[in-house]
């Protein structure tokens, strides 16, 4: 059930839009393989590595560094042994220590934790039983990360030790493919998640935060650790009619996408309420043509200022997000682009837009000063 028009928080509605455009052009394009890139992001957890940003498809997963003049610098790949392998996600995250750590999941269900400052495997997560669509990492606590999984269940696992310390499933969890989930940016116990049953949930870890204090700490066996399962949303949106295969939390607000093209930017009604159909406030709504296949996941910049979205022409839209009505700040293409982009990331401060594509390759845009 939806309720249209701005709702009763004013910090979107109360911005006016500066209608500001931006001018990028393309500064290299580079070809990775064959087979489909799906996932592309900078690392956004350490600030020293602002400027790093990793590409995983096929078995492999690959970190590069942006450099000036639209340089792509090769740092270092890691090869799955499964051949048959797919990488459909990626997250950065760190240990207790501080040391870059890099969350890679797709097809075998395998999670793979990669030491970047060692060049190794830190260590691999088995319990999703079926396809990882999505990994996502705790901003505040980047020892933390999420995955969605096509088993129909979300895990919270703790990279440092381990553990899957919750599992978010059950009577009334999803009911097919889970295709994304998202950390509240600053309540810690709050998530959100979507998928091919067409509903984004709300879900609320608060009485189970004992166990994730516990994660930290526990010395035996991670097989051990009595993991927990959070049957119940407290929040079901039915925003969509198509499968929602990416949601990102705005502040309080929901940013969710389906295969209808656009974006549509709405608040939960009631942030407390019972697992029936929840109300919401449809607050904006970002067109984005030929946008009609699912699994393809927009990005957002550090201090979510835009939000960049692909489509299967090949074509970028970027969007800016601290407006309203809507303002499209740049419609990127190229004659050779022309395959479905599956995901893009935008750089910590907007100058630059990454993008990763079913052919295999890689374009970079830098903002024209």
């Amino acid at each position: 059930m939806a309720r249209k028009g701005l709702g009763t928080d004013a910090a979107i509605g109360s911005i006016v839009s500066s209608k500001k455009k931006k001018e990028y052009r393309v500064t290299n394009r580079f070809q990775e393989g064959k087979r489909p890139l799906y996932a592309i992001a900078f690392n956004f957890i350490d600030a020293r590595y602002h400027n790093i940003f990793a590409t995983a498809g096929g078995n492999r997963v690959t970190i590069y560094q942006c450099l000036e003049g639209g340089v792509i610098s090769v740092l270092q790949a890691y090869v799955d042994e499964d051949k048959e392998e797919s990488f459909y996600t990626l997250s950065w995250a760190c240990d207790v220590n501080g040391s870059p750590l890099l969350v890679a999941g797709g097809h075998n269900g395998i999670i793979r934790v990669l030491d970047v400052a060692n060049e190794k495997v830190h260590k691999s997560f088995v319990g999703h039983g079926d396809s990882v669509n999505e990994i996502r990492t705790q901003a505040l606590k980047p020892s933390l990360i999420l995955s969605a999984s096509k088993d129909e269940s979300v895990r919270l696992w703790n990279v440092q030790t381990g553990i899957c310390i919750l599992i978010f499933a059950g009577a009334g969890g999803h009911r097919n493919e889970v295709l994304s989930v998202d950390f509240h940016p600053s309540e810690l116990y709050r998530i959100a998640s979507c998928g091919m049953d067409n509903t984004v949930k709300i879900w609320s870890m608060k009485e189970f935060w004992t166990y994730v204090e516990k994660s930290f700490t526990w010395t035996d066996l991670p097989s051990k650790f009595p993991t927990k399962y959070v049957q119940f949303p407290v929040f079901i949106a039915a925003v969509h009619s198509n499968y929602v295969d990416c949601t990102r939390w705005l502040g309080n607000f929901i940013l969710s996408k389906s295969v209808d093209n656009e974006v549509v930017l709405w608040e939960p009604y009631s942030k407390e309420q019972s697992t029936s159909d929840g109300v919401v406030d449809i607050l904006q709504k970002y067109p984005v043509p030929d946008c009609d296949i699912w699994f393809i996941k927009f990005s957002c910049d550090f201090h979510y200022n835009s939000m960049a979205v692909g489509n299967r022409e090949g074509k970028v839209y970027v969007w800016e997000l601290q407006s309203s009505p809507p303002n499209l700040i740049a419609r990127l293409q190229h004659a050779q682009c022309k395959s479905p982009i599956r995901q893009t990331a935008i750089s910590h401060d907007g100058s630059t837009i990454l993008c990763c594509c079913d052919d295999g390759s890689m374009w970079r845009w830098d903002v024209v000063q």
